[in-house]
């Protein structure tokens, strides 16, 4: 039997829940839907919230030939055998790789061709930021398209669907007295929300030809029937959450803990190493530059050695960062500064700041009075470097901690209009 979410998947734009920026009146990928104007695209999204279905629906609408494809258990054959069989038909072919971020650079090399050549429109879903996950030259031959989490408005449509779709099934009346429970559980994951209502439907004995469902006894039947991490769904976002908090309470215990359950759970190594570079510079920074350092030599050697030694390398990196003195002083004064430039628009460049490489420029006084800091005392000239209409603005502000406290000095002799 066909699990509920195969059940119900949507087979009209019109029934497709979600996403309205990109299939509502007049957004772009109804549009091309309704044109017929296929092109290559990447969607990026959180789990469940119609990737695959989309695709389904792309292909359904446009009459296309409908592959599709697992990075997880895929490789280059697979993906070989499917341009092939592209080639030799006369229909559109639409190539769906779901989690293409799993694809290595050569199985994503191995796309590009076809791809290029239109013999495959290439759709990719990924949980992952496709600028780090998706080589360049296959990323340049797509659009990216970034999928919204569903709203509530959302998973209640989803909810009711099931509700109408269960009852004529089992001939009961289904009263939903909560949804709270079923929500959390679900994370906002459409197929996760489907498969709890189907699990709790199940395991419920109706009384008086009714099923009642309440927030407790959604609970225990999840908690007795489904796993506790689920990879793909809230509990993977959860956890990693749970690790990155951690390691910012300075807590190496609980840190490594949730290491470990990342790892247990085959969690992507690469992925946990790429969040800790993360971490060093936004709530550490130059409390302790060296943590930036090391993690990024983490996520090089966990590439390079692989599992299951690559645990040490996490464990000791983990360890590391969340034993470290914190500062979050970088991340402040960037986010500031862009507020800043924002608000204030593109502020000419001082005239002693510019280049002047020829005379005109010169002429012009490009790079007048301009005092080359080498050539001064302790290697400080004092220079205004802001425009002038923000001149004596502070974005960063060091923190109370050993090596910041010594730059915090530094400034102070150099810079005391600042008021460091």
């Amino acid at each position: 039997m066909k699990p509920l979410a195969e059940t119900l998947r949507p087979q009209t734009l019109s029934q497709y829940i979600g996403q309205q920026h990109l299939v509502g009146e007049g957004g772009i990928l109804r549009t091309a839907i309704e044109n017929n104007t296929l092109h290559s695209m990447i969607l990026w999204g959180p789990p469940g919230v119609g990737k695959t279905t989309l695709a389904l629906l792309i292909a359904r609408l446009t009459s296309a030939q409908f592959y599709m494809l697992s990075a997880i258990n895929s490789g280059v054959k697979d993906i070989r055998e499917i341009i092939d069989k592209a080639k030799d038909s006369e229909e559109k072919s639409i190539l769906f790789i779901d989690e293409i971020h799993r694809f290595s650079k050569s199985q994503q090399d191995s796309l590009l061709g076809a791809v290029e050549q239109g013999i495959v429109t290439l759709i990719g879903a990924t949980t992952e930021n496709p600028s780090f996950e998706v080589i360049a030259p296959l990323l340049s031959r797509c659009q990216v398209y970034v999928l919204k989490p569903l709203e509530v408005t959302d998973l209640n449509l989803i909810l009711e669907s099931a509700k109408n779709y269960l009852e004529e099934k089992l001939k009961s009346f289904i009263e939903i007295q909560e949804t709270e429970a079923l929500f959390r559980v679900s994370g906002g994951d459409a197929r996760k929300l489907l498969n709890a209502i189907e699990l709790v439907v199940q395991f419920t004995k109706p009384e008086s030809g009714k099923i009642v469902i309440t927030n407790d006894m959604v609970m225990k039947c999840i908690q007795k029937n489904l796993a506790l991490y689920d990879k793909k769904g809230e509990n993977h976002y959860d956890i990693i959450s749970a690790f990155i908090k951690s390691m910012r309470g300075s807590d190496p215990n609980a840190a490594v803990y949730w290491l470990a359950r990342m790892l247990e759970a085959g969690e992507d190594p690469l992925f946990i190493a790429r969040r800790m570079i993360i971490l060093a510079s936004e709530d550490i920074g130059n409390a302790n530059p060296n943590a930036l350092l090391l993690a990024n030599n983490c996520f090089q050697a966990v590439h390079q050695i692989g599992m299951p030694e690559a645990r040490i390398i996490l464990s000791q990196t983990a360890i590391y960062l969340a034993s470290s003195p914190k500062s979050n002083a970088s991340y402040n004064a960037i986010d500031e500064a862009i507020a800043w430039v924002r608000k204030t628009g593109d502020l000419p460049v001082p005239l002693h700041l510019r280049n002047a490489p020829t005379k005109l420029m010169k002429e012009l006084d490009y790079g007048k009075n301009y005092k080359y800091a080498h050539s001064f005392e302790d290697n400080f000239a004092d220079l205004e470097f802001l425009p002038q209409s923000i001149s004596g603005k502070k974005f960063y502000e060091p923190q109370n901690n050993a090596r910041e406290n010594e730059i915090r000095n530094y400034l102070k002799k150099c810079w005391g209009k600042y008021n460091y």
